[in-house]
Order: C-alpha cells, then sequence, then structure tokens
C-alpha cells in the first residue's frame, strides 16, 4: 500500500467511526460538547493509533494532540485533522470530514479527505479534471462567519455565495465542482487545509495564499493566515481583484 492509498484507508476508517458516533448520537446529545469532544477524541486516538503501528518512525502534526518540535527535523510528517467541522458533525449536518496528508521533503506528497456522510473520499491518487469557465462565479463561504474580504470580493464579483460547514468540505466542494473558488482570510492552521490542499492540487485546481504566494507546511508556527483554491481559469483574475481589495484595507 502506498501512502495515499493508505491516507485513504485511514481517512475512510476514521470517518466510518465519526459517522457511526454521530448516527447514534440521542436528540439531547446532537450540538453538545460532549459529542464535540467525543468524535475528536475518538478520531484522533484511531488515527494515532493507526499511523504509530504502520509508520512509527514519521513524525505527526495533528489538531488534536500537542506538537512535537522533533517533526521539523523529519523528513516525513503526517497532517491530520481527525475532525474538521467540528460543529457541523455535532449538529448533525453532513457537511464535515477527515483529513490525512502526508508531507515529505518539503512538499505535500500525499492527501486524503473523507467526507462520511456523502459517503466518499477524495484523494490526490485522483487524475486532474478539465476546468471550463463559469457565467457566474459561485463561492464557498462559511456559515457563520463569512470575512469582510470575502464579501467584498462577491460583491466585486458578483458572485453567487454558498454557505457550507467546515473547512475541507468547501476545499471539496471546489474539488467536486460544486462551486468555483474557496477564498479564506479568517486565519485557519495547517492541518485544516493540508489534505484538502493535495487533492486540490491533484484536481489541477488552483491554490495559494491570497497574496498568491505558495502555502508551505510544516512549519514552526503551524498558523495559515489564508488561502485561496479556484478553478485554474478564474486565478488570475481573483488575483487581481484579491490585490486591489488588500491594497484598499492597507490604504
Amino acid at each position: 500500500m502506498d501512502d495515499t492509498d493508505f491516507a485513504v484507508a485511514l481517512a475512510d476508517s476514521a470517518g466510518t467511526l465519526l459517522l457511526e458516533l454521530q448516527r447514534s448520537a440521542t436528540a439531547e446529545q446532537l450540538g453538545s460538547s460532549e459529542l464535540k469532544d467525543r468524535g475528536d477524541r475518538e478520531s484522533q486516538e484511531h488515527l494515532a493509533a493507526a499511523l504509530a503501528r504502520s509508520y512509527p518512525r514519521d513524525s505527526v502534526l495533528s489538531e488534536e494532540a500537542t506538537d512535537d518540535a522533533r517533526r521539523l527535523v523529519a523528513d516525513r510528517v503526517w497532517i491530520i485533522d481527525p475532525l474538521d467541522g467540528t460543529r457541523e458533525f455535532a449538529e448533525g449536518r453532513e457537511d464535515w470530514a477527515v483529513h490525512v496528508a502526508l508531507w515529505a521533503h518539503g512538499e505535500l506528497t500525499a492527501g486524503a479527505v473523507a467526507l462520511p456522510a456523502l459517503g466518499t473520499t477524495l484523494s490526490s491518487a485522483a487524475p486532474a479534471r478539465s476546468w471550463a469557465a463559469p457565467e457566474r462565479v459561485r463561492l464557498a463561504v462559511s456559515r457563520s462567519r463569512p470575512t469582510p474580504l470575502v464579501l467584498r470580493l462577491a460583491e466585486d464579483l458578483n458572485a453567487e455565495l454558498v454557505p457550507m460547514g467546515s473547512a475541507g468540505y468547501k476545499v471539496s466542494a471546489v474539488v467536486r465542482g460544486e462551486v468555483d473558488a474557496y477564498v479564506h482570510s479568517g486565519g485557519q492552521y495547517e492541518w485544516d487545509s493540508a489534505a484538502p490542499i493535495a487533492v486540490a492540487r491533484a484536481a489541477g485546481l488552483f491554490t495559494s495564499r491570497v497574496d498568491g504566494t505558495p502555502l508551505v507546511y510544516n512549519r514552526e508556527n503551524p498558523y495559515l493566515p489564508d488561502l485561496l483554491v479556484c478553478n485554474p481559469l478564474l486565478a488570475d483574475d481573483l488575483l487581481r481583484r484579491l490585490s486591489a481589495l488588500l491594497e484598499g484595507e492597507i490604504r
């Protein structure tokens, strides 16, 4: 089994665990901190145990584990988010995900994003798609807190806003062709985007920071303030518009 196959199998198995947990929750448990915490904990334990068995020499960076500085000198680092979209998961919604990515020798080399409630897992092994320019741009945005930059971009583009849950689900929506772009400027961490970005790049999508600079992973500080994932035919126009909007913010 190669690294990507392993990432898919691992994300799948964690997703199955979480889906069973979500579906067995009582009405009183739905939306509770108890269900959120249990989902995070049980998925983390599952992923960590599987990685320790199969790749004991590799390092791991996870949202739900203490950071180990040894990853900064490691050749291989698994970047995982055991439950991306904890709120959506606990509410019984579909728009949450499990992320498993491998960073090796400076690059993301494998990635899988499980969408358990949809019964599918996207991976970096899938062939690149052919992309066509949309008549009207559809932007994935947060259900509850779309950032001012994205709202101004949508107005500038006359874009359709499509609210949805987790970061991984939003990137997956671009990969699946349900929306044309995901622009985020509200702050995230590497585990929020590593696996989705690996999948998006393999699909032939454009990925960068909102200023056009590359997304870099396995840094000392895993905070990653912003990102752009889009249909490649839209990239130049979106970057131009974002640059003008960001310049206006600075002024």
